[in-house]
């Protein structure tokens, strides 16, 4: 399964009225080599639960400091399928993928946020508890929560719009809490699931 081409989309602009707007984003997950800790091919991805209390696809809302929402960030694909790619392809990107259907961990868990916003600053924002369970048995090994937030100057109006940025913002976010959760040090020595012997990752070994 290529989870780089699920994960990563296609960005575009729909106009739903002439009164508010709709934008379709993408979001992407960008290997920092160098920075990453490659580990044991012991994980598969398992369900990440939506808990924000918003619809499916709903990132957030560009908003001026006075009046309506101007313009609502959504995603083509629903944000527990974006995430679960997210660490797909974070896992495979440090080789901790199981090359099985089934790792002996499967990571799965709860997104309690994942947002971009527009006030005065473009923000995003991820907040996402993380539970790694063991296949074999069906228990919680480890469980843990991890934020990743992404703040840019403020947004003067009538400078271009401003999705890009808050694509990015939230891009960023979501990269961050990932990462937190995969090179954590606490739970890769809980699981026993190290550094191993093979070259680190960069750009064309996928």
């Amino acid at each position: 399964m290529n989870y780089r081409c699920l994960f990563a989309l296609s960005a575009a602009v729909i106009s739903l009225s002439a009164c508010s707007n709709s934008s379709v984003i993408s979001l992407d997950y960008v290997p920092q080599p160098g920075q990453m800790v490659r580990g044991t091919p012991d994980f598969s991805v398992g369900q990440f639960k939506d808990k924000r209390g918003v619809q499916a696809q709903t990132l957030g809302h560009v908003r001026m400091p006075i009046g309506p929402a101007v313009d609502t960030l959504q995603t083509r694909l629903p944000v527990s399928e974006i995430v679960s790619n997210a660490f797909a392809y974070g896992l495979e990107a440090r080789g901790m993928l199981a090359s099985s259907s089934k790792g002996r961990y499967v990571l799965k868990g709860d997104i309690q946020d994942l947002r971009s916003q527009l006030l005065v600053h473009p923000y995003g924002y991820a907040r996402i508890r993380v539970n790694v369970v063991e296949a074999a048995t069906g228990s919680v090994v480890y469980s843990k929560v991890y934020e990743g937030e992404r703040q840019s100057n403020a947004y003067r109006p009538g400078s271009g719009s401003p999705v890009p940025i808050l694509r990015e913002l939230t891009s960023r976010a979501l990269q961050e809490a990932v990462d937190r959760a995969l090179d954590d040090p606490i739970m890769r020595q809980r699981l026993n699931t190290g550094s191993d012997s093979r070259p680190r990752y960069a750009p064309g070994m996928l």
